[in-house]
């Protein structure tokens, strides 16, 4: 049996710093327990740049070695990932990688292109014979179980029953190889490419709003009733004038601090 967990580069929220994606971490310890279980072969397959030194981090979460497709960060990596997963039984992969932008369409595309089933949001993962029993996150906290013949793709879900367990002396033990691009998987084409642009994420401006000092009964019967929330209506006078009420209104309600 093969078993391949599909790995990307995740993204500090706050400091930005390249590291393991989180999604991609849950998918690789839960197939490490199922390759051992019952002794299938276990491949970790990555899509970018060799160089990345953020791929070791795998290596100490418990990947033996981490295979790189070495392919620029503009292209389409589901064609190279299909063409080099023909022949796996179990392919295992977050739901989507840390970007910000990123849209979860990977694992969709794979499996079509392999035309195998895929089950998303999987938080846990057992094999029995020719199939896969699968625990599905759903909203509002319920779950529900599926059952999946094999060959298939399943996506784990971040809030997966996986423990990840980082050891400084397997990233030291394994290695990063490189693999060329497959003969029959196709870059992005440039029309693809230049439909797209990519800029950096601004932020959305902050509404100003006045803090709610109202009694919660008060707000319940604000909700079932229209009435007047005060203020008041400036049109006669300058602009001078109707900007002095405004800046005594923010200041007031303590929204500004000068």
């Amino acid at each position: 049996m093969k078993i391949a967990v599909l790995v990307s580069i995740g993204r500090h929220p706050v400091s930005g710093v390249a590291r393991y994606s989180r999604n991609d971490a849950a998918a690789l310890t839960l197939a490490l327990p199922l390759a051992t279980t019952h002794g299938a072969t276990l491949d970790v397959l990555h899509a970018g740049d060799p160089s990345n030194a953020a791929l070791k981090e795998y290596l100490a979460l418990g990947a033996r070695s981490v295979e790189v497709i070495d392919m620029p960060p503009d292209a389409d990596p589901a064609p190279q990932l299909a063409a080099r997963l023909r022949g796996y039984e179990l392919v295992l992969t977050g739901t989507r990688g840390e970007g910000g932008f990123d849209s979860g369409m990977l694992p969709y595309c794979v499996a079509h292109a392999l035309g195998v089933p895929l089950v998303s949001s999987a938080v846990d993962l057992s094999l029995s014979g020719a199939c896969a029993q699968v625990r599905q996150f759903m909203p509002k906290g319920l779950r529900r179980r599926l059952e999946v013949r094999l060959p298939a793709l399943i996506a784990v879900h971040p809030l997966a029953n996986a423990a990840t367990s980082y050891a400084y002396a397997r990233l030291r033990e394994g290695t990063i190889e490189c693999a060329a691009p497959a003969a029959n998987g196709q870059h992005g084409t440039a029309a693809d490419q230049s439909a797209w642009t990519i800029r950096p994420a601004t932020a959305k401006p902050v509404r100003l709003a006045a803090a709610e000092k109202r009694s919660g009964h008060a707000r319940m019967l604000s909700a079932t009733t229209t009435e007047s929330r005060g203020g008041s209506v400036v049109i006669e006078g300058s602009s001078v004038e109707k900007a002095q009420v405004i800046l005594a209104y923010l200041r007031e309600h303590q929204l500004v601090d000068y």
